[in-house]
């Protein structure tokens, strides 16, 4: 789809509850006031009260919808707070439209130091795809409930192969290297994900390349150009989450506005079923 063609179609997100993971900064904060803006109810993840209270503070007084914005807390480097959050959500929101998976560890000031999550996982798999993982997992019965519903992977163009080998890149660690294999898993994933549902079973799993080395702290932290503006990324997902005409899309990769093919090992059964496996162990299940 060209972009001419990306901005058809009448916004779909009124009233409806939109979870933001990464909401402080950013994209998952642009997005937030754009999608307040159109009327939706904003469910803001962040992992420092403060910067998550102040976003709310923001989103809050651009909202045009009924149901408000609420805060959730956790940092997703830690599985047992995403599940503790997965519950809370679970708790307090009658229905979940939107899952938008934003939030990311970039490549990191110091690329060359390997970190790890509170599990001892690599902290760019952990946070960029072990989380996203497992809050949909966690969430996957509430959006099955308020179907149709969607799920928004936010990816990235730099994709490198995962070395099942070396999965947690314990030799020749670099932090942006770290950052691709981990955007390459979440894509590979998300079609695994549309993949094993029926079309009729009302959730959709797309993931997206937003726009190319937008001005983040993250871009910025690694020591890379920012090229473009946060609101050329905006424009690109919030059509993924309110377009009428990809109600039924699933299972596809997006540069910006349009379907393209991800990175080969994306395509090969094996690896995937590998990853898959691989999951399902670090998830506990």
């Amino acid at each position: 789809m060209d972009t001419q063609s990306a901005h058809s179609g009448t916004p779909t997100v009124f009233d409806k509850a939109v979870l933001i993971t990464g909401a402080t900064q950013g994209l998952g904060l642009h997005l937030a006031r754009d999608l307040a803006a159109r009327g939706a109810t904003l469910l803001l993840h962040g992992r420092d009260r403060a910067r998550l209270d102040r976003a709310a503070d923001e989103v809050r007084a651009l909202s045009a919808g009924r149901g408000g914005v609420r805060t959730y807390l956790a940092d997703l480097s830690d599985l047992d707070q995403v599940r503790a959050m997965a519950e809370a959500v679970r708790a307090a929101e009658p229905r979940l439209d939107v899952l938008v998976n934003n939030a990311v560890a970039g490549g990191g000031a110091s690329p060359l130091l390997r970190e790890v999550s509170a599990q001892g996982h690599e902290l760019r798999f952990a946070v960029n795809y072990l989380a996203p993982c497992l809050l949909i997992d966690e969430l996957l019965p509430l959006l099955t409930a308020s179907a149709p519903a969607r799920v928004v992977q936010v990816a990235s163009v730099g994709q490198s192969a995962v070395d099942f080998d070396d999965v947690m890149m314990e030799r020749g660690y670099e932090g942006l290297e770290a950052y691709c294999r981990s955007k390459l898993a979440i894509i590979m994933s998300t079609f695994d994900l549309a993949a094993s549902r029926s079309p009729g079973a009302g959730v959709t799993f797309n993931a997206l390349h937003p726009a190319h080395l937008m001005d983040t702290r993250g871009v910025r932290e690694y020591g890379l150009t920012p090229e473009v503006s946060v609101e050329e990324g905006v424009r690109p997902t919030v059509r993924l989450i309110t377009d009428p005409a990809l109600a039924g899309v699933t299972g596809r990769y997006f540069d910006r506005f349009t379907d393209t093919a991800a990175h080969e090992q994306a395509y090969d059964p094996r690896a995937r079923v590998r990853l898959a496996a691989l999951t399902r162990e670090l998830l506990g299940g």
